[in-house]
C-alpha cells in the first residue's frame, strides 16, 4: 500500500509540477539567505558570504532533480517533455512534417480503409446482429456436381433433429416490382422464415416481426416487415405505417413492422427494402409452390450453433443427419447432402466472390504501410543530419544514450499518433468506397458493400500504425545516438556520426521500397491485363446488340394462360418492330444473379455408378433463341413455335453434355428423363458460359419455353437501335396489349455480362490505387536517399569538377547510384513477385502468373519513375559551384 501511494502521489503530482517547483525554489532560496546571513555574521563580505553558502548548500539543479523525482513519476515527466519538444521541432520543420505525416497517412488510411471492408463484409456484416462469431451459412451439396440450395422440408428436418445449433434461418433473395409511369423497377427483399428477427435478435423499430404461425401455409400471410430506407423514402416516415398495406405481386401486404436503420438485411451486396414469410414463398416464386415438395431445392439460409460448439462439430451432426434423409427419401435425396460455412465464404452472396479480393487488398495496403514506414524512417535518418550538433552537445553535457533514443522516439510516436488521425478519417470516407467498382445499380435496387469501423478495426488500426512506425522509428533514433563525441568536439563534418552505416540503412529502406513497389506493379499489371482479357473475350454469344428487358406479369397477378397470350403476342409484335433481327423469350438471362433450372436427369442407355446421381442444368427457352444469341448448333435444329405442350417433347443439349453422356456416339435422337419426363436430342449446340467467364464447362440443355411455361419470362431483342429507342417502342407495345403493365428499362446484355465481372474489376482497381500510392511512396524514397548523397558529396563532387568533369559526367555518376539501387530493388521485387502473384491465380483469365510481358512493363515503369526521381538531385549535383564546395 505504500508504494501503491507513491505511485500516485507521483501522479498526481505531475499536475501540480509547477507550484511544486515554486514552492521548493522559495524554499532553497530560504535557506541559501539563512547561510549567507550566518556567513556575514561571522565576518564576510556578502559576495563572499554568497559563495560560500552555495557551496555549503550543495548542487542546486542536482537538489532539484532528486526532490522532484520524489514527488513527480520521471518517466511521465520526461514524456510530457519529449512530447512538447517534438511538437515544436514539428512545427520548425513543416516540410518535413507534412511530408511524414502525408508519407504515413496514405499508409494508414489504406490499411484501416481495407480492415473496415473485412470487417463489414467478411467478419461481421450485419449490424445489429447477435453472435455473429457462432453464426454459420448453409448450403445443399450434390454428390459430383457444384453445390446446391436446400428443399423446405429438409431444413425443417435438420432444424427439428440437430442438437448443436440454436436456430436456423431461411433467408431467400427475391423481388418485387413497383410500377411508376411507363417504367418498372424492382424492389429487392427476402422470404425468410418466421424466426428470423427473433434469431437475429434484430428488433424493429416500430410494429413487430413475424409471429411462429405466419410462417406456415400456403399463401396464409400476405405481412412484410419494410426497410428504413423504404419507410423514409416511399413512406415519407409516415409514424403510423403500421397496419396500412402495399402491393407486391399483385397480392395485397399489411405492413406489420419497420426494420432499425441499420439493418439491411442478411445478404451481402444488396440493402433488403422487405421480408416476407416463407409462407409466402409462392407469391414470389414464379416456378410453384415448394414448401412440401422435398425434391424443390430452392432455400438458403444460416445457423446458430450453441456456445462451445465448433464447426466442425456441426458439420458432423448435419451430415449425419443429411444421411438418414437420403436413406429415408432416396428419390428425392441421393446423392444430396448440407455444408456449412463461415461467413465470409457464405456461397449465395457477394462474400465468396469478395473474400480473395479483400485478402489480396489487405497484404498490398500492408506492403503500402511498409513503404510509407520506411519512407519516414528515411525522412527521420535525413533530419537526424541536421540535428546532429543538438545531439552532440546533449550527449556532451551529460544526457545518456537511452534519453536520446527515448527523446527520438517519443518524436516518432508523436507522428504517428498525428497520422493515425487522419488515416482514420481518410478511412471513414472511403469506407464505402467498394459500391464505386460496381455497375450503375438497377432503379429501386441498392448495392451495398459497407465498410465497418468498429472499436476493433479502430484499435487494430492504431496498434498496427503505432507499432510500425515505432519500429520504423527506432533505428534512425539508435543511429542518430551512436556519436564519436570526441571527433564531432573536434569538428562539425560529415564524419561526425556514422555515415557509411547510414548510408547503408538508408539504402537498404529503399531498396525495401522499390521491392515491395515491383511486386504491386506486377499484381496490377496481371490483373488489368486479366480483365482486358477478359471484356474482350467472347462468352460464347453475341451481347453487344443484344437487348434485354422484362414485363413482369407475375407480380402483376397474371395466371398461367392468360401470360402464354400476352407473350406470345409481345413477341410478334417486337419481332415485326424496325431495326428487331430477332426476338426470344427466357426464362433466366445469361449471366443474371437468377441460376438456370438444375434438376437430377436419367440418361437412355447410361449406367451410373451406384453414388452418383446425373445432375444438369437446363433453361426454357422460345423459338430463336440461339439464332438471337447467336450460339453456334453443331448438330440437329433449334426450337420452332410447333414445339408446345401438344408436341414431343424435345431437348438442345451443349457439347460438353453430349461428351460426358454420349461418347463417341450421335446424340440426336437419343433421349433424357427430367422430373419423370422423357425427352428426345434434337440439337446440339455450342458449350457457352451462362453465369461467369471463368466457369468451367458443365453439361447444360435447353427445352422448349412453350412446353416449360412460366409466367415470368425475360425477353432478349437483337438489333442495332440503342436501348432508349427500344424501351419507349417496348412500352408502347406492351400498353397496346395491357394498359395497366409497364416494362422494365432495356439494358444491353454487354452490361449484364461485365457486371459479373466486378470481382475481377474491384481488384485491378483496388490494386491499381494501391500500386500507385506505393510508387509514388517509394519514387519519394528514392528522391530522398539521391538528394541526400548529393548534399554528403558535394565536397567530392566540387573536386571531380575542380579535375574536370563535365555535367555529363556528374548526371551518368548520379543517376548510376540511383538505378543500381533501383535494379537490386527490381531483382528482389521479381524474386518475391515470382512467387506472390501465383496467389491470385483464380482471379485471373488467361494470363499466367508470370507473364513476362506484364513483369517487363513493371520494370519499365520503375526505371522510369527511378529516373525522374534521380534526375533532380543529380541536377542539383551539376549546379555545385566548385569553388565554394572545396573551401568547406
Amino acid at each position: 500500500m505504500p508504494r501503491l501511494r507513491a505511485w500516485f502521489s507521483r501522479l498526481l503530482g505531475l499536475f501540480s509540477k509547477n507550484r511544486c517547483d515554486a514552492e521548493m525554489a522559495e524554499e532553497i532560496q530560504a535557506h541559501l539567505d539563512l547561510l549567507t546571513e550566518r556567513n556575514i555574521a561571522a565576518g564576510m563580505l556578502p559576495n563572499e558570504a554568497r559563495n560560500a553558502a552555495l557551496r555549503q548548500f550543495g548542487g542546486i539543479e542536482q537538489t532539484k532533480e532528486i526532490a522532484r523525482e520524489q514527488r513527480v513519476w520521471r518517466w511521465a515527466d520526461e514524456f510530457v517533455q519529449d512530447i512538447r519538444y517534438g511538437a515544436r521541432m514539428l512545427r520548425r520543420t513543416p516540410g518535413f512534417s507534412i511530408l511524414a505525416i502525408l508519407c504515413l497517412t496514405l499508409g494508414i488510411g489504406a490499411n484501416t480503409a481495407a480492415l473496415s471492408w473485412i470487417e463489414g463484409i467478411l467478419i461481421r456484416p450485419y449490424p445489429l446482429v447477435a453472435h455473429q462469431d457462432r453464426m454459420v451459412a448453409l448450403s445443399g451439396t450434390v454428390r459430383g456436381a457444384e453445390r446446391g440450395e436446400l428443399s423446405y422440408p429438409d431444413f425443417l428436418d435438420f432444424e427439428k433433429n440437430s442438437t448443436l445449433f440454436e436456430s436456423f434461418i431461411v433467408d431467400k433473395i427475391t423481388g418485387t416490382t413497383l410500377s411508376a409511369g411507363d417504367r418498372a423497377e424492382r424492389s429487392v427483399g427476402g422470404i425468410v422464415s418466421a424466426n428470423y428477427f427473433d434469431a437475429l435478435a434484430v428488433r424493429p423499430i416500430l410494429g413487430r416481426g413475424f409471429r411462429p404461425e405466419e410462417g406456415t401455409g400456403r399463401n396464409a400471410h400476405p405481412v412484410t416487415v419494410i426497410s428504413y430506407m423504404t419507410w423514409k423514402n416511399r413512406y415519407r416516415g409516415d409514424p403510423d405505417i403500421i397496419g396500412k398495406t402495399q402491393f407486391m405481386n399483385g397480392v395485397q401486404h399489411t405492413i406489420i413492422g419497420v426494420a432499425p436503420e441499420q439493418f439491411h438485411g442478411t445478404f451481402i451486396g444488396y440493402s433488403f427494402n422487405f421480408w416476407v414469410p416463407t409462407s409466402m414463398q409462392e407469391t414470389f416464386d414464379n416456378t410453384g409452390y415448394k414448401l412440401e415438395d422435398r425434391g424443390a431445392r430452392w432455400v438458403e439460409g444460416y445457423a446458430f450453433l450453441r456456445p462451445g460448439i465448433t464447426r466442425q462439430q456441426g458439420q458432423a451432426e448435419l451430415s449425419a443427419i443429411a444421411k438418414g434423409l437420403e436413406n429415408d427419401f432416396p428419390e428425392t435425396n441421393r446423392g444430396h447432402g448440407i455444408e456449412i460455412f463461415p461467413l465470409w465464404r457464405t456461397p449465395f452472396n457477394g462474400a465468396a466472390g469478395i473474400s480473395p479480393t479483400l485478402g489480396i487488398t489487405a497484404a498490398v495496403v500492408f506492403f503500402v504501410l511498409l513503404i510509407a514506414c520506411a519512407n519516414v524512417s528515411n525522412l527521420l535518418l535525413a533530419r537526424s543530419l541536421l540535428r546532429r550538433h543538438e545531439m552532440t552537445m546533449r550527449l556532451a553535457l551529460g544526457a545518456g544514450r537511452r534519453r536520446l533514443i527515448k527523446q527520438l522516439f517519443t518524436e516518432g510516436l508523436l507522428l504517428s499518433l498525428i497520422a493515425a488521425l487522419g488515416g482514420i478519417a481518410v478511412a471513414y470516407w472511403s469506407r464505402n468506397a467498394l459500391v464505386l467498382a460496381f455497375p450503375p445499380p438497377v432503379p429501386g435496387i441498392t448495392i451495398d458493400y459497407p465498410g465497418q469501423l468498429d472499436w476493433r478495426v479502430l484499435l487494430l488500426s492504431v496498434a498496427i500504425c503505432v507499432g510500425s512506425t515505432m519500429l520504423f522509428a527506432l533505428m534512425p533514433a539508435i543511429q542518430s545516438s551512436h556519436v564519436d563525441l570526441s571527433g564531432a568536439l573536434k569538428s562539425e563534418g560529415a564524419g561526425v556520426i556514422g555515415g557509411s552505416g547510414r548510408s547503408r540503412l538508408r539504402s537498404a529502406l529503399v531498396l525495401v521500397q522499390v521491392s515491395l513497389s515491383f511486386v504491386l506493379l506486377a499484381g496490377t499489371g496481371l490483373l488489368l491485363q486479366s480483365l482486358q482479357r477478359m471484356q474482350n473475350a467472347s462468352p460464347g454469344f453475341l451481347t453487344n446488340n443484344v437487348i434485354m428487358s422484362v414485363v413482369d406479369l407475375f407480380s402483376a397477378g397474371y395466371k398461367l394462360d392468360r401470360a402464354k397470350i400476352f407473350h406470345t403476342q409481345l413477341l410478334d409484335r417486337v419481332r415485326a418492330l424496325p431495326g428487331v433481327e430477332s426476338a426470344a423469350l427466357t426464362r433466366v438471362t445469361p449471366f443474371s444473379y437468377n441460376p438456370p433450372s438444375s434438376a437430377p436427369i436419367e440418361i437412355d442407355g447410361y449406367q451410373s455408378a451406384p453414388d452418383e446421381q446425373p445432375n444438369a442444368e437446363y433453361l426454357q427457352v422460345s423459338e430463336d433463341y440461339l439464332s438471337t444469341l447467336g450460339i453456334p448448333l453443331v448438330a440437329g435444329r433449334e426450337f420452332t413455335r410447333n414445339d408446345d405442350e401438344n408436341s414431343p417433347r424435345v431437348a438442345i443439349i451443349n457439347e460438353t453434355m453430349a461428351a460426358k453422356y454420349w461418347p463417341r456416339k450421335d446424340p440426336l435422337g437419343q433421349r433424357l428423363k427430367v422430373k419423370d419426363k422423357w425427352m428426345q436430342i434434337v440439337g446440339v449446340a455450342k458449350t457457352v458460359n451462362y453465369e461467369t467467364k471463368l466457369e468451367a464447362p458443365k453439361s447444360f440443355f435447353y427445352v422448349p419455353v412453350r412446353q416449360n411455361f412460366f409466367v415470368g419470362n425475360a425477353l432478349l431483342i437483337r438489333t442495332r437501335e440503342t436501348p432508349g429507342a427500344i424501351t419507349n417502342a417496348l412500352a408502347r407495345e406492351v400498353h397496346a396489349l395491357d394498359p395497366t403493365l409497364a416494362p422494365y428499362a432495356a439494358d444491353r446484355l454487354q452490361e449484364q455480362v461485365d457486371g459479373r465481372g466486378y470481382t475481377q474489376r474491384l481488384a485491378a482497381t483496388l490494386l491499381a490505387i494501391f500500386g500507385g500510392m506505393a510508387l509514388f511512396l517509394a519514387a519519394i524514397g528514392l528522391y530522398g536517399v539521391m538528394s541526400y548523397s548529393v548534399s554528403q558529396s558535394t565536397r567530392e563532387l566540387g573536386v571531380r569538377m575542380a579535375l574536370g568533369a563535365t555535367v555529363r559526367d556528374l548526371l551518368r555518376l548520379v543517376l548510376s547510384r540511383g538505378l543500381r539501387l533501383t535494379i537490386a530493388g527490381v531483382v528482389v521485387g521479381a524474386a518475391a513477385a515470382l512467387l506472390l502473384t501465383r496467389l491470385m491465380g483464380n482471379l485471373l483469365y488467361k494470363v499466367s502468373p508470370r507473364d513476362p510481358i506484364v513483369f517487363g512493363a513493371a520494370l519499365i515503369i520503375l526505371i522510369a519513375v527511378a529516373l525522374l526521381a534521380c534526375f533532380l538531385p543529380a541536377r542539383r549535383a551539376t549546379r555545385i559551384d566548385p569553388v565554394r564546395a572545396l573551401r568547406t
